[in-house]
């Protein structure tokens, strides 16, 4: 039964103890790996255990009986169909399946913009060097608009069009990384739809984090990681695709047992070892991808209860992680004598991530961190903070500038992004006086 306001536990330090982490560390970077409950890591080990009693009577026969409850629960949560959603380790892997499932012609484009995730774009050059296709790169300076990023994404389709070009599938976040600013999802889904353009959203900051109507929304493709802010154990990612596009994705990634080949004359079929889901053709192809621990997937009932049972629900989960965040970059920004990431429509920070400036200057005068060394000072301050500091926030350079990505979350307050800025501004002292240069 779900908690009220008033009897939920408050957020904050006494929401640490329902985690794993070390007493002595200050993690303020939960959108990179997240991290889940001691009565999820229960649930986990209890699958684990499971599968090692008797591998064969898991694998072969158990699995779609514990698969298919862990499909309904986030189907339900997401208003959309059980039919239309399978797990993977990764949101990469989903991006990846999609892509490599389009068949490609001479003149397709696929066109995402700047702030892109590496692993991703990576993708799109591999299939640029082994398929017809072609990318364009849409540039994203934050902060800017909503509409503005709207627009760009429109007027770059139909500038392809004009060309004779066809902007195939277009990828863009929910909330994308570094920086890490809401971007307007919903309405670029609706421009694809407009523009006859597949709609790959990349929700890696997704699915717990902010609010998610697949069901209205209705984007072609859809993947998110349930390990980042669901509280679900890594690797976990929500695979979504509704039906009206079940049939471009002919196979996993790796192509497993659950792919069925077009029937060629005098070709023997491949035998599959596995019992076949009812669920379907596109469910089957993700039910086993390989021999891996699955028990992460199954812990999605935990996970899920854990968040209506003991936190109380998602509107207070995502209130205060919003909150929190933002509280804590006016707080470090303040300290720091410098600025939140912020757009005129006040929108970026609708969400669990903020982004705050660092005091150092980028240019080729005297004290000035030369532009070419932005990503050693980086790397630098990344070492510094685990190895003397025990806290974590990533730095990172955008349009000109070092900054530094806060996450919120259930378990910090306002003083650890105290403890953050005071971190910070003797790392940036430091950083004026070369020593990253010496390191």
């Amino acid at each position: 039964m779900a908690v009220n306001e008033k009897t939920a536990p408050p957020f904050g330090h006494a929401m640490r103890s329902h985690f794993q982490f070390d007493p002595s560390y200050l993690p303020l970077n939960h959108g990179a790996f997240g991290t889940y409950p001691k009565i999820v890591r229960d649930r986990l080990r209890y699958f684990q255990d499971l599968s090692e009693s008797r591998p064969d009577d898991f694998f072969r026969f158990k699995l779609a009986k514990f698969l298919d409850p862990a499909r309904g629960a986030i189907a339900e949560f997401l208003g959309v169909d059980s039919g239309e959603c399978v797990f993977l380790p990764n949101a990469t892997t989903g991006v990846n399946t999609v892509l490599r499932s389009l068949i490609f012609e001479k003149g397709d484009v696929i066109v995402y913009f700047s702030t892109i995730y590496g692993s991703c774009e990576k993708t799109v050059d591999y299939l640029k060097e082994t398929t017809p296709v072609e990318s364009v790169k849409i540039p994203l300076s934050y902060p800017v608009g909503d509409n503005e990023v709207v627009s760009r994404l429109q007027d770059k389709i139909r500038a392809l069009k004009i060309q004779g070009r066809r902007a195939r599938v277009a990828i863009f976040d929910t909330v994308s990384s570094l920086p890490g600013v809401r971007v307007p999802w919903e309405r670029l889904v609706e421009v694809c739809r407009e523009e006859g353009t597949l709609s790959m959203v990349d929700g890696a900051h997704g699915i717990g984090h902010i609010r998610l109507d697949l069901g209205q929304v209705q984007p072609d493709f859809f993947v998110s990681n349930c390990h980042k802010w669901l509280y679900v154990p890594r690797g976990c990612a929500l695979f979504y695709v509704p039906k009206r596009n079940q049939h471009l994705i002919r196979s996993s990634i790796p192509t497993s047992h659950g792919y069925e080949p077009y029937p060629v004359e005098g070709q023997e079929r491949v035998f599959n070892p596995l019992p076949v889901s009812e669920s379907g053709y596109f469910v089957n192809l993700f039910q086993f991808v390989g021999t891996m621990d699955i028990g992460p997937y199954l812990c999605m009932e935990e996970a899920l209860k854990f968040r209506r049972e003991i936190c109380g629900g998602e509107e207070r989960i995502m209130a205060y992680c919003e909150r929190i965040s933002n509280e804590g970059a006016k707080k470090v920004a303040e300290m720091l004598g410098t600025e939140i990431m912020e757009n005129e429509e006040k929108t970026l920070t609708k969400c669990c991530l903020t982004n705050v400036k660092l005091p150092l200057q980028i240019g080729e005068g005297a004290g000035q961190i030369k532009a070419g060394d932005a990503f050693a000072v980086c790397a630098w301050m990344v070492q510094i903070l685990i190895t003397e500091h025990n806290v974590f926030a990533p730095p990172f350079f955008h349009d000109g500038f070092l900054w530094v990505r806060f996450s919120g979350q259930i378990y910090v307050e306002l003083d650890d992004f105290v403890t953050a800025a005071k971190t910070y501004k003797e790392l940036c002292s430091r950083v004026e006086k070369g020593e990253h240069i010496k390191h």
